[in-house]
């Protein structure tokens, strides 16, 4: 039916067009990125094709949380720059038929030198949080889980939601009694091995300063991100761990039954503080570049590390690591295995459980991919031969 020489459809159309050409409609689009349609998780081949579809799906304040650094974020943007200055070397002439990849470390076997970094606040990414991360690396190929001290599910829970093999990562507690309970509790749950963090005393984030106004999201993780008010010092100087020390190993030994890492390790003189301190495991971390800002990327100090500790201990690394030619340059370097924390929150947020799964899956298959380019059929082929080092 027409009405003064218009149809309704006409009509609806043209304020259609009024409504798409608004100010106010383009103010709120992100002129950086493609939000025309989410791919389908079987679109997806790298894991920077995640952080594409986390950043589309998560709210503002929850991407951030998962990609922001230290201050300046020198360290974080160092991080991935290293990767550069390593090169590799492959071997021209190798039967690369077959390429084995399974490990074992500390007693827990493993199918690839692969694992899933501590990382906290889960379920602001997902309804199911470590649970949904936990079965997404079990179902790759068991893919070992490092369950954060600050996980938002209970330990005992989320050690019930799959069958994969988990260790457990401890921010140390000043009560001892504290430390006991939590370590009796995750070793109670099945955990294989405690990696203990030692870095990020002191940090602070300028991101959450500035998004101290959103309030899309209300986790308890979210709340600990934000600078207390009743704090003296609002960049979030953390008074609660300003007082580690080497004692404190000591003091929690006689509740372990399971391998102790120290994980935040970015110098040789800690490296060996940790040998001297009977520790089974180093693990290089600069936090992904979340403790001191202008600190060195985690894969630049690998080298020095393994002179230090001569093989006495698997050392385990992350910060930065996004495929996997990086991770087969940092077992050149020495390294037993990498640790992924951020490609893994990227899948959970994606795609959740099953997002976890394929981030793991396409690393692993990148790995292989990666050895057999570089001639090698094996991780025990796998030496220093195969990288050139150019650290700036």
């Amino acid at each position: 039916m027409k009405r003064g020489g218009s149809t309704r459809r006409q009509m609806m159309g043209g304020l259609g067009g009024v409504v798409a050409a608004s100010s106010l409609l383009r103010g709120q689009q992100d002129p950086f990125h493609d939000h025309s349609r989410v791919p389908g998780i079987d679109e997806l081949v790298t894991l920077q094709d995640f952080e594409a579809v986390f950043f589309a799906k998560e709210p503002r304040e929850v991407y951030n949380y998962t990609s922001y650094g230290t201050e300046s974020e020198f360290t974080l943007r160092r991080n991935r720059q290293a990767f550069d200055w390593l090169k590799l070397v492959p071997r021209g002439v190798a039967d690369v038929s077959t390429i084995k990849t399974a490990t074992e470390i500390l007693g827990t076997p493993m199918a690839f030198p692969i694992m899933a970094s501590p990382t906290s606040g889960h379920s602001q990414i997902h309804r199911e949080g470590e649970m949904a991360t936990h079965q997404g690396t079990t179902a790759a190929s068991n893919t070992p889980y490092i369950v954060s001290n600050g996980s938002s599910f209970p330990i005992d829970k989320v050690a019930a939601a799959a069958t994969g093999p988990l260790w457990f990562q401890l921010y140390p507690q000043k009560d001892i009694g504290l430390s006991r309970d939590i370590l009796e509790r995750a070793q109670a749950a099945g955990c294989k091995a405690v990696a203990m963090t030692v870095d990020q005393q002191s940090a602070y984030y300028e991101r959450p300063l500035h998004d101290a106004h959103l309030t899309n999201t209300t986790t308890a993780a979210m709340a600990r991100l934000r600078p207390a008010r009743a704090e003296s010092n609002p960049y979030r100087i953390r008074q609660d761990r300003n007082w580690y020390s080497w004692k404190y190993v000591e003091q929690i030994r006689p509740f372990l039954k399971v391998p102790l890492l120290a994980k935040g390790i970015i110098t040789p003189e800690d490296a060996k503080m940790c040998l001297d301190h009977g520790l089974d495991g180093v693990y290089v971390s600069n936090h992904g570049g979340r403790a001191m800002d202008y600190s060195p990327s985690s894969i630049e100090v690998l080298p020095e590390i393994v002179d230090v500790v001569q093989g006495r201990v698997p050392i385990l690394i992350d910060s930065g690591f996004r495929s996997g030619s990086d991770i087969l340059k940092a077992l050149a370097l020495g390294a037993k295995a990498v640790c992924i924390g951020r490609g893994a929150r990227w899948g959970l947020g994606a795609y959740g459980a099953a997002g976890v799964q394929r981030v793991f899956e396409i690393l692993q298959a990148e790995l292989v991919q990666a050895m057999a380019q570089a001639g090698v059929a094996s991780l025990d082929a796998i030496d220093k031969s195969l990288v050139r080092t150019h650290f700036a």
